[in-house]
């Protein structure tokens, strides 16, 4: 039987049916998914059963893997392979970190509108989230179309930022939560610069590209770079742009970090264990070589 897609809206997010992405998959099932993908953006997998490596593979299917950054952070052993993001708040024991655990604090700062690894050169692409355990109550997560976002955008704004250049970078979401990075990792994650306006290179459609993680905006004043991001995080994600997912154990949810923006919702995370494992992978290149955007002399 062939993997069957159930829009949940017409054109933003959509759950997968009769489809085990612990074995191979057909080419027509991966036909379905991929086509999916490029149209729903956000795609919902009930009742999956992955090890970390099929976990991993299916997220192959999307692109290199995009290592993940806690590896490289002062976080001790790892609970799962570094091949996925651990984006839980369960200990290498898997206790419920205490309130004095560094990791909880930077996990979060994924309560705030993001698309992953934008602080990074060549951004993700797809972003492939397994629940193997969730809170009795919140930790929801909600996705934005940024594509629909633009579309209804304000012609004026349009102008504005197309082919304009944001500095990203982790410390500036981490900071605006608290979380201090370290000399170390600041090095290791030094600001780069991203498009503001992508076009999605299968659809054809442009979309909004901002998140948590922006500073600056190339030859703009820091006060005027601050006003239009905020505003454009405001329209970006209203309701009528907004999927909330209610996650189910062992959904596996997969979304286009090329034209969306996502985030967790709070839960007692000093209480309830949410086992959240993120396959990640990379997209074809930095995004103002994709959009044929020279790098301003001040990004670099």
């Amino acid at each position: 039987m062939t993997a069957e897609v159930w829009p949940i809206t017409d054109t933003f997010a959509a759950e997968i049916g009769d489809v085990d992405l612990s074995k191979p998959l057909s080419g027509d099932d991966w036909q379905v998914i991929e086509d999916a993908f490029n149209t729903y953006s956000v795609l919902v997998f009930p009742d999956q059963r992955l090890k970390q490596d099929e976990h991993v593979a299916f997220a192959r299917r999307f692109g290199p893997i995009d290592m993940s950054m806690i590896a490289d952070m002062d976080a001790g052993d790892l609970r799962v392979a570094p091949e996925i993001a651990d984006v839980s708040n369960l200990t290498l024991e898997g206790e419920v970190m205490d309130a004095d655990n560094r990791m909880i604090e930077f996990q979060r700062a994924n309560r705030l509108w993001h698309t992953d690894s934008s602080f990074k050169p060549t951004p993700a692409n797809a972003s492939l989230l397994y629940m193997q355990a969730i809170p009795p109550v919140g930790g929801l997560t909600d996705f934005a179309d940024m594509r629909a976002a633009w579309d209804a955008l304000d012609d004026g704004l349009k102008v504005k930022i197309e082919g304009k250049v944001a500095l990203h970078s982790i410390a500036t979401s981490r900071a605006k939560m608290g979380f201090e990075m370290t000399p170390d990792e600041n090095a290791a994650y030094p600001r780069v610069p991203q498009v503001m306006v992508r076009t999605h290179r299968a659809s054809g459609r442009k979309s909004i590209y901002i998140a948590s993680h922006v500073g600056e905006i190339v030859d703009m004043p820091e006060k005027e770079t601050l006003a239009l991001v905020d505003a454009l995080m405001a329209h970006a994600t209203q309701r009528q742009f907004v999927y909330t997912h209610r996650w189910r154990l062992n959904d596996l949810v997969i979304w286009d970090n090329k034209c969306t923006l996502h985030r967790g919702r709070d839960f007692d995370d000093l209480r309830w264990p949410r086992d959240a494992q993120r396959a990640t992978s990379l997209d074809i290149g930095p995004t103002c070589e994709q959009e044929g955007i020279a790098v301003p002399l001040a990004a670099e």
